[in-house]
């Protein structure tokens, strides 16, 4: 198992006078950031670009993933002002780029996909309306679900695969890497206009051959974007890190990535949403080149 942390993933403590404001203004509303229940590394970077990740549905998930610091308390009530909340806080904040994800919510009937759509109209109601990255759980592999989000409105459809396929089982509660690769399929295919994307981790015990071919995997699913970040353990009850991948490891799969056709982000601290509004004008611009 991995021993210290290197200094690459050693950070300076987060400018508290540039997150207070964002943080009061998502609690004030009643509204939850996955950006604080995860403990997000990147928070100060995403604020200061206008960019912030709603964690929509409640804040207790209904799956136990191994790497996951998001509650499994028993799950909340739907809050039908959410979409309204959403909408008021991007205005007051200025948003120019927001990612909506969820909790997974097994014990709705859609697992949550009306209330995504819900939340995308809202915001696209605003003069001048941010980018929407819409970041989905699996919905238990069912179609009708991730159609209603994929045609919502938002621009970016995401849904993290996290890991190869291999530690799935062992990683993922509840979760397929085949049914993974079918809902990206699902939304390239039949959705051409909206840019999709995912994300997996390193660090939980794979080898560098099977990152790569998970790559290969999601760019024959129709991916466009991907980002690739080192798993850092958020608890000791949390699966351990297997080791911890050097900077120039992150490089060499980024460029594979890039070498597959992806827009790849790749690197110690990435997240899912680091640089998202980077990478999507990344991605539209290859696919004008491409047009």
């Amino acid at each position: 198992m991995a021993g210290r942390i290197p200094d690459w993933l050693k950070t300076k403590l987060p400018d508290l006078t540039a997150l207070a404001p964002i943080h009061r203004s998502v609690t004030a509303a009643g509204l939850h950031a996955i950006c604080f229940e995860a403990r997000c590394p990147n928070k100060e970077h995403c604020f200061s670009a206008g960019s912030v990740s709603f964690l929509l549905l409640g804040k207790n998930c209904t799956r136990r993933c191994r790497f996951c610091n998001v509650s499994s308390e028993p799950p909340d009530e739907l809050n039908p002002s959410e979409p309204r909340r959403l909408k008021e806080a991007c205005a007051a904040l200025g948003m120019k780029y927001v990612v909506l994800t969820s909790v997974t919510r097994d014990d709705l009937a859609d697992g949550g996909a009306a209330h995504f759509a819900d939340c995308v109209r809202a915001i696209k109601e605003l003069d001048g309306a941010p980018v929407v990255e819409t970041l989905v759980p699996d919905f238990r592999g069912a179609r009708g679900p991730v159609e209603t989000v994929a045609a919502s409105g938002a621009e970016v459809f995401a849904h993290n695969i996290e890991t190869v396929e291999r530690l799935f089982p062992y990683i993922r509660d509840g979760a397929d890497y085949s049914r993974s690769l079918e809902i990206l399929h699902v939304v390239a295919s039949g959705f051409p206009d909206v840019m999709v994307k995912s994300g997996l981790m390193v660090g939980l015990g794979e080898t560098v051959e099977e990152v790569r071919s998970t790559l290969g995997d999601l760019r024959d699913a129709g991916c466009n974007i991907v980002t690739i970040g080192q798993y850092m353990r958020p608890s000791r009850k949390h699966h351990p890190v297997d080791r911890y991948y050097a900077p120039d490891e992150f490089e060499e799969l980024r460029r594979h990535g890039e070498g597959l056709g992806l827009v790849a982000v790749a690197g110690p601290r990435v997240r899912s949403s680091y640089l998202a509004g980077e990478a999507y004008i990344d991605a539209n611009l290859r696919r004008q080149r491409c047009a």
